[in-house]
């Protein structure tokens, strides 16, 4: 699929952007506002493709999970949330994951290689051809908010996602605005004031513990980039202020990171950053390392939060059964390789 400029200075150019962005046309031929003839030639030269559908799932609170598979093969996964209110398009910006956080399914995959900006952008339009919202409707929408919370670290591939993001939010085409676009990230600090600073969009910061000693076990990254230069980051973040606040991922592991102790010492961390904790339940896989922490410790855990003045929801898992829930994404073609594997080994004379 190509990427047509957002710089659109001939009315042929800005046409061709809205047949592709807002009507979610695949055919020139059916881009009758261009001549017959221009068709023609850019039907010889080009494709508006989408990634393949590998797997569609639908869990049984009506999240949907898709497995995408692109031109050389490699694929992803996207999730779509509905609710009362909105309607949360989760998408992924790399092959894998460059990180290798503990709790996370998504990092047991090794990283194979960045996204491109056709293949962030295709994962939206793919959702809005299953959910049939073409063209983009100025109301009633199924997709209202984008979040790069799924495969991958954003921060790493910022090019990539800026340019993406950059389609995503044009008015002129999908038009999903900044403010309903929320970019996470383990703490890749040094591209945390340039996102900011060009695409203005809401961050949300993957914290999950309150020591280095801790996060340097279960978020590596932190290695790096240390809480205190994480912290410091998150209060220089561009536009940040009461109103439009850094939200703080904190997933809530069995007597690991969810003592008392430990919900005073992220108040104490917090403290003068305009901030809202989302408080994860763990959601477990396969061989995981962790067990969530009781309903009762988490409750605990948010109310020494709330009593502080810090907004501290408790997420509800969404889409466990199909494996969609924060933390669960892993390529199925790879679940499914590795399956084939153990079949042989254990039917091996």
């Amino acid at each position: 699929m190509p990427i047509i400029s957002l710089r659109r200075p001939h009315p042929r150019a800005a046409r061709r952007f809205s047949w592709i962005y807002h009507r979610g046309a695949t055919d020139f031929g059916r881009m009758t506002s261009l001549s017959k003839a221009f068709r023609a030639r850019l039907a010889e030269h080009y494709t508006v493709g989408r990634p393949e559908v590998a797997v569609a799932q639908a869990s049984a609170d009506g999240t949907a999970k898709w497995l995408l598979r692109f031109a050389d093969g490699q694929e992803v996964e996207s999730v779509h949330i509905p609710e009362e209110d909105r309607g949360t398009l989760c998408v992924s910006s790399q092959v894998g994951c460059t990180l290798t956080c503990r709790f996370c399914h998504t990092g047991t995959q090794r990283l194979v290689r960045n996204l491109g900006p056709a293949e962030i952008v295709g994962q939206v339009m793919l959702a809005r051809d299953q959910l049939g919202e073409w063209p983009a409707p100025a109301e009633g929408r199924q997709i209202t908010n984008l979040v790069m919370m799924g495969m991958g670290e954003p921060l790493y591939n910022y090019d990539n996602v800026a340019q993406a993001l950059k389609i995503v939010m044009d008015g002129e085409g999908i038009s999903i605005s900044k403010r309903r676009i929320t970019l996470s990230t383990a703490g890749v600090v040094p591209a945390m004031r340039r996102c900011g600073a060009e695409l203005g969009v809401n961050l949300a910061v993957s914290l999950h513990a309150v020591t280095d000693e801790l996060r340097d076990r279960i978020v590596p990254l932190n290695r790096k980039y240390p809480l205190g230069e994480l912290l410091a980051a998150c209060r220089d973040y561009p536009g940040v202020h009461n109103a439009r606040r850094i939200t703080f991922e904190y997933i809530m592991l069995k007597d690991v990171n969810d003592s008392p102790a430990d919900a005073r010492e992220l108040v104490r961390l917090l403290k003068g950053i305009p901030a809202k904790t989302n408080l994860i339940p763990f959601n477990p896989w396969p061989g995981a390392p962790f067990e969530p922490s009781t309903p009762k410790t988490i409750d605990r855990f948010a109310q020494i939060l709330n009593d502080a003045g810090l907004s501290a929801p408790v997420r509800t898992p969404r889409g466990q059964d199909i494996m969609a829930a924060c933390g669960q994404l892993k390529s199925a073609s790879l679940r499914r390789r590795k399956t084939r594997e153990r079949e042989t080994e254990l039917s091996a004379p």
